[in-house]
């Protein structure tokens, strides 16, 4: 196995939890390296962006598409924020979730935590950093919850041409 592929399922398993590497990036995911040869983005082999990881921290910001592998591969509640059916159109579009919102929430989220948000129903609505620890956005009845970095409404054309 490519030593790359293997360092980011690796990170990813750490972020998201054991499994989550292989799910998120398939053997044929392609890497945008920076100037500097670190793996910056992690696209599909279609060219569709997966997860990016960030400069400063190493961690993974997820893609929509990142974002439905990790709705497909983890059961309810891991990783989720769940909002109220009411809003679920207002954060589709990429508005960001309020703690009065929020109804369910898997217990071991903490801040700062990439996510996925859904409603009620469990239909992936976007992705995003929580702001507020699990036991904060379900205390809470103010404040940001998760800061919205992708809604599905809001998908634009993430497809990369490669030379």
């Amino acid at each position: 196995m490519d030593d790359d592929l293997k360092l980011i399922r690796m990170i990813a398993d750490y972020q998201f939890g054991a499994g989550s590497g292989k799910a998120l990036f398939p053997d044929n995911c392609k890497f945008v390296l920076s100037s500097t040869g670190r793996i910056r983005q992690i696209l599909s082999n279609e060219g569709i962006r997966i997860a990016t990881m960030k400069a400063d921290s190493g961690w993974f910001t997820l893609s929509i598409l990142g974002a439905k592998k990790l709705h497909e591969f983890f059961k309810y509640p891991k990783n989720r924020v769940v909002v109220l059916n009411e809003i679920a159109d207002f954060i589709a579009e990429g508005k960001n979730v309020f703690a009065k919102h929020v109804v369910d929430v898997d217990k071991e989220i903490r801040a700062n935590d990439e996510i996925i948000v859904v409603d009620q129903n469990d239909r992936l609505l976007a992705t995003g950093k929580c702001v507020l620890s699990a036991i904060e956005m379900l205390e809470m009845n103010r404040g940001v919850a998760v800061s919205v970095r992708q809604g599905i409404k809001k998908i634009k054309d993430e497809k990369i041409n490669f030379q």
